[in-house]
């Protein structure tokens, strides 16, 4: 008993230390107390990624069926700014991670610079296109003329505004690559503590504030994230973490650029096929109508509360493999990899347990029309059989990105979404008349196939001696 007692107050006081981010190095002792010391604050903020993403759809639930599937459809357009915002922020991670292992700091603040300078370029094009042309994009994605009156502003208003998502991404993602998980986890609780608060305020109206709609969501949204942003700009110029960001950095330096460029075009090709993909899928998905398409909603949604601390170990791991190539130790990078592999399996499939016996009940938090749980709660289960393998794959494949070599996943992801994913939904659920069913199997074995790739990959060992 006094053993566990210890455990416990042990486990507590390693979690204050990843919380407060008091750990500085990651390149020698403990590989476990490593992984945990990261992976407990990247956990934290992938959470409160997804607790905002539950959020939305808790409350816009409540305004229409039509709205919910108004978010589905901008969603998987927005994961194409995603895929422009998490390549860079691959290639920001490896680069700063590599630069803070070789003790280089000046460096790795010259890369910050210049990835936020290259996202704030690419997401004013983006938004453009958003403002200019938000009822075309819906049209786009096979929305209905109702759908399209009732949502296009939300289209409008989240990506004219996606400067604040992609800048909340690439600063994060520096944060992260230089081992200050937790100031980038404090971001995102800023960021979603204030989505939580206005979100029924703009969607319901209160006082003066009129009721946007689903509209509101997007506003909520963008408020909370610009502030964040604003917090993380100050981290920076302050120097509160081991970045610190002068005016004397606030220049061009191409050597820097057409570095981070390299390695961070792998990334974005690996996101735009892996997001493209799921773009085809919701297009697929919008021809069994908006129920269909608000369960599938739906169901995505609450994988991603699950999906995040996943991610969250991923990123661990890409951060460890980094500043371990950087200090010349590349077997202990390879190490880290394995062990934060096993326990992200571990965690994935107690998650499935509960997804596959309480899939219906969970789908009915969040709406009550029986065609859209049936469906949702469908959708949950098939993906959900598949969980052990997405929490190993998303940590072999990050593991690839925090070294540099973001053209491995690219192949994987290639063969695994365009070549397998799509055929296989399109096949199953128009030619063998399986419906949303082929879709969701579709998107499971795709997920499985990537995990035995990249283990294959990975242990041939290359990944070792890209250099960033």
């Amino acid at each position: 008993m006094q053993s566990n007692k210890i455990s416990i107050q042990q486990f507590f006081k390693y979690l204050k230390i990843a919380v407060s981010g008091k750990e500085q190095n990651f390149t020698s002792g403990s590989i476990r107390r490593a992984v945990f010391m990261l992976s407990i604050p990247m956990i934290l903020e992938m959470l409160m990624e997804s607790i905002f993403a539950i959020v939305d759809i808790f409350y816009v639930s409540q305004v229409s069926v039509n709205a919910v599937a108004t978010i589905g459809l901008t969603e998987s357009v927005i994961t194409l700014v995603y895929a422009v915002a998490i390549g860079l922020s691959m290639a920001a991670t490896a680069i700063v991670a590599r630069r803070i292992g070789e003790k280089d700091r000046e460096g790795a603040s010259q890369a910050a610079v210049q990835v936020i300078g290259l996202g704030i370029f690419v997401a004013i094009i983006i938004s453009i296109i958003g403002v200019l042309f938000p009822k075309e994009i819906l049209q786009l994605m096979g929305g209905e003329p109702d759908l399209i009156a009732e949502g296009y502003g939300y289209t409008k208003v989240l990506l004219g505004g996606n400067v604040t998502i992609m800048l909340l991404f690439l600063i994060n993602a520096v944060f992260r690559g230089a081992g200050d998980a937790s100031i980038a986890m404090w971001a995102l609780v800023l960021s979603n503590g204030l989505n939580i608060v206005l979100d029924p305020i703009f969607i319901f109206g209160l006082g003066p504030i009129p009721a946007f709609g689903v509209e509101g969501a997007a506003i909520a949204t963008t408020i909370g994230r610009g502030t964040a942003v604003i917090f993380q700009l100050m981290v920076l110029f302050y120097g509160w973490s081991k970045i610190k960001v002068g005016f004397k950095d606030l220049v061009f330096r191409v050597a820097v650029m057409l570095n981070l460029i390299k390695v961070s075009l792998g990334g974005i090709g690996q996101f735009l096929i892996g997001t493209s993909s799921w773009v085809f899928l919701m297009r697929i998905m919008s021809e069994f109508g908006s129920e269909v398409l608000a369960g599938y909603t739906i169901a995505i949604r609450v994988m991603m509360f699950t999906l995040m601390p996943a991610w969250g170990m991923s990123n661990a791991a890409a951060t460890l493999v980094g500043q371990n190539l950087g200090a010349q130790k590349p077997d202990r990078a390879e190490a880290s990899v394995w062990k934060t592999g096993k326990y992200s399996a571990i965690f994935m499939g107690f998650v499935s347990i509960v997804y596959l016996i309480f899939a219906p009940e969970i789908i009915s938090w969040f709406t009550q029309e029986a065609e859209v749980v049936s469906n949702g709660a469908l959708c949950l289960r098939i993906i959900a059989a598949g969980y052990v393998f997405y929490g190993y794959g998303m940590v072999i494949i990050n593991a690839f990105n925090g070294a540099g070599d973001t053209k491995t996943p690219t192949r994987v992801n290639f063969i695994c979404f365009w070549l397998f994913q799509l055929p296989f939904a399109y096949l199953m659920a128009f030619i063998f008349d399986f419906g949303p069913l082929g879709v969701f199997m579709a998107i499971t074995f795709a997920e499985v196939l990537i995990t035995v790739l990249g283990i294959f990959w990975f242990k041939k060992g290359l990944w070792k001696s890209v250099k960033v």
